[in-house]
């Protein structure tokens, strides 16, 4: 407890101690997220109409519009690793979301999930490169002039080990903090400083769930372009 304020994780900490798992909360909170996803997509799969309504029309408004964007900015090839693309894009603004119901956090406010999410954008964005260009795509690494390719190997491969410790603390950075102002706010003005800012921080938690995939998008269209 912190000023009569109870403690964000309270819900997860319950379920614990009922479970006896002894889980970290983010775990609670990632599985709420693929909870409300498999729901939705089997409410959704028995009530497709060709006239969408309602959630379907919601569904299909975020994935059409996120797929023509990929299609767009990658090209055909898109199409083949938008399912990936927009898994994570959904799973990620949901686990964000959660984060504002009273009594929850965000599992993305813990970088073991978005390390996790990160190194699987890793792998997955090495192997499309490879499953297309083979043992030619280590060109990829050594940059367009011949005598230089020793050196922009070591470069272009520390700059890629980099990119899941990016993706990790970008995001985990933002939705912390967020978490963190949001409850200072309810502790300093419960109703009037945190209802105004609910809308602000829902566009937040948007705005850096499409970071995610946006930098994703750019990692696989590098590993689909033909090397320079």
């Amino acid at each position: 407890m912190a000023a009569g304020l109870a403690h964000p994780l309270t819900y997860s900490v319950l379920i614990d101690q009922q479970l006896g798992l002894h889980l970290p909360p983010h775990v609670y909170y990632m599985w709420l997220a693929m909870i409300i996803l498999f729901s939705c997509a089997f409410i959704l799969r028995g009530r497709l109409t060709l006239v969408p309504g309602g959630l379907q029309n919601v569904f299909e408004t975020v994935i059409g519009g996120l797929e023509d964007f990929v299609v767009l900015n990658i090209g055909e090839e898109g199409r083949r690793v938008f399912p990936f693309l927009c898994g994570m894009f959904i799973f990620i603004l949901v686990m964000n979301y959660i984060g504002l119901i009273p009594g929850c956090d965000a599992a993305t406010a813990n970088v073991n999930t978005n390390a996790a999410m990160a190194i699987t954008v890793f792998v997955y964005y090495n192997y499309i490169g490879i499953k297309k260009w083979g043992f030619g795509y280590i060109k990829h690494f050594m940059g367009p002039v011949a005598f230089l390719a020793p050196l922009m190997l070591i470069l272009e491969t520390v700059s890629h080990i980099a990119r899941p410790l990016s993706l990790t603390l970008r995001l985990f950075g933002n939705i912390r903090g967020e978490e963190i102002v949001l409850v200072l706010l309810f502790i300093l003005a419960p109703v009037a400083g945190t209802i105004p800012m609910y809308f602000l921080f829902i566009l937040g938690k948007t705005i850096q769930a499409f970071i995610f995939f946006m930098l994703t998008m750019i990692y696989l269209k590098g590993s689909l372009e033909h090397a320079h």
